[in-house]
């Protein structure tokens, strides 16, 4: 008995032509639908056509609820050239059979510059909500939960309507917590090979929440992730707490917190844009030294008998990351009642940004300030996409929306006395974004949209060309902070 009917995007004749092949062969496939221009009807035999169709779309979607009567549908979610091993689609069928999983995915091989390398992906998770969750290139779903999932939609998405089932369908029925982890399967093994046809820059996968062309699809997605967390229960709403900044006493107003190890090339230029800044309030630069090799400690020492506002800092222990500098920093008696982010391989924008970043907090009362900043190279030459300024974010909503996207901004700066109370994850990725979800929480979190700092892209970048199992290791890391902070936003409201 024929049990899947698949759905494919039109990429181009021959490419098409071959998946197709590959999926007649096995006997547990139904239907094909083909998501393509009119023109190509009489290309492909024995093919349904879903013409000007997209997967995104949820009219699109409806069209072949209507039309699919198998018991599962496998979607490949983007266009590339798959080649399928063998046993591939028996694979899917019975793990979905036998796990009663609703979404199934499995990891695959990449053709990358005529090399075959291994494509791990992650499980997924409660906080895996973020609409850039990576599935691989096939995701088998069980049809029923696929038609009830439309049926509870009420919104017709040009963008989103993919992601808003693929949501809707993960808490069908209430699940509990444990079956919300099984409704979504996780096949450890690489059952295809896929070269990806349109390769998007590095830059635009990493910034698409904040490029402007990208700005309909994102308040699209934005929507269907605070329904989601409307939902469950997740969903958090104004009035956020506003800080008595006045309540506290403190040597220093501010302190300019820079973390640094083997920078360098870098830790001057860092320093000095900190040291220059013109205020009207007294505050410090405190640099956590640790445990540099390459001569960055000598740097620091040198400076920090030049300047008296510079307080140069090596930890007793040898086992922080930056998130433990973070921690070290803010309870050392000298730090300033705010404490402000900048990266040792960073710049302010110019001398006012520590002045304004201050001001903001004493404008809205706020707990967090986040800034806007200059995407730009090593000398300092805008590179795409330039400002990075998260204009997505909204008083009303932004502590929603944070948890759909994987980054918040920067520079991040920080009422002293209520970060003294978080315990910042002793990490070297994620920290910052932790300590973002946990005080919107709660707390007014303000931005200033307009560019304040400067981020330098270049080779010594911790972030610079990771690889996959790093990208893994930080994407599962930001998926379970999200995956606390929606259980503890649920319980939060349950006891309201």
């Amino acid at each position: 008995m024929k049990k899947i009917s698949v759905v494919l995007p039109f990429i181009d004749e021959v490419i098409t032509l071959k998946i197709i092949t590959q999926l007649k062969r096995s006997e547990l496939i139904e239907d094909i639908f083909l998501l393509c221009d009119e023109k190509q009807n009489n290309f492909f035999p024995d093919v349904k056509f879903m013409c000007e169709g997209n997967i995104n779309n949820t009219k699109t979607l409806k069209k072949l609820s209507e039309q699919i009567k198998s018991e599962y549908i496998l979607v490949q979610i983007n266009k590339s050239s798959i080649q399928l091993c063998e046993e591939a689609i028996g694979k899917f069928y019975n793990s979905a059979f036998s796990t009663n999983s609703r979404i199934i995915y499995s990891d695959f091989y990449e053709k990358v510059d005529n090399k075959i390398i291994e494509h791990p992906l992650i499980d997924y998770q409660i906080g895996s909500i973020r609409d850039d969750f990576d599935f691989g290139h096939l995701v088998m779903i069980n049809t029923n939960s696929f038609k009830k999932a439309l049926e509870q939609s009420n919104e017709n998405y040009n963008y989103a309507g993919f992601y808003d089932i693929r949501l809707r369908i993960t808490i069908e029925d209430n699940l509990s917590t444990e079956d919300y982890y099984k409704s979504v399967y996780h096949i450890k093994e690489y059952l295809y090979t896929a070269e990806k046809i349109y390769l998007d820059k590095d830059y635009e996968k990493h910034f698409a929440y904040v490029d402007p062309k990208n700005r309909l699809s994102q308040i699209e997605m934005e929507k269907v992730a605070t329904e989601h967390l409307k939902e469950i229960g997740a969903f958090i709403k104004p009035p956020f707490k506003e800080i008595d900044l006045n309540k506290n006493n403190f040597e220093y107003e501010a302190s300019v917190i820079i973390p640094v190890k083997n920078r360098a090339k870098t830790i001057v230029d860092a320093v000095n844009s900190a040291l220059n800044q013109k205020t009207n309030f007294k505050y410090n630069v405190i640099v956590v030294d640790n445990y540099s090799t390459d001569g960055t400690t000598d740097i620091l020492k040198k400076l920090s008998t030049q300047y008296n506002k510079l307080i140069h800092i090596i930890p007793d222990q040898k086992n922080l990351l930056i998130g433990g500098c973070w921690e070290l920093a803010i309870h050392h008696p000298l730090c300033g009642k705010f404490s402000v982010q900048l990266d040792s391989d960073d710049l302010y924008k110019d001398e006012n940004t520590l002045q304004k970043i201050i001001s903001k907090f004493y404008e809205d009362r706020s707990a967090m300030v986040i800034g806007s900043y200059i995407l730009t190279d090593f000398n300092l030459k805008e590179i795409p996409p330039g400002i990075i300024d998260h204009k997505e974010w909204t008083d009303e909503n932004g502590p929603n929306n944070a948890l759909r996207i994987n980054g918040l901004g920067a520079p991040r700066a920080f009422y002293t006395p209520l970060l003294r109370t978080i315990k910042i994850p002793n990490v070297s990725y994620g920290e910052d974004y932790y300590l973002g979800i946990t005080i919107s929480r709660e707390y007014k979190v303000s931005r200033i949209y307009e560019p304040i700092y400067i981020c330098r892209r270049w080779e010594g970048n911790t972030d610079s060309s990771l690889s996959i199992e790093k990208i893994n290791k930080n994407n599962f890391y930001k998926d379970s902070l999200r995956t606390k902070e929606i259980l503890i936003r649920i319980q939060k409201n349950m006891n309201q």
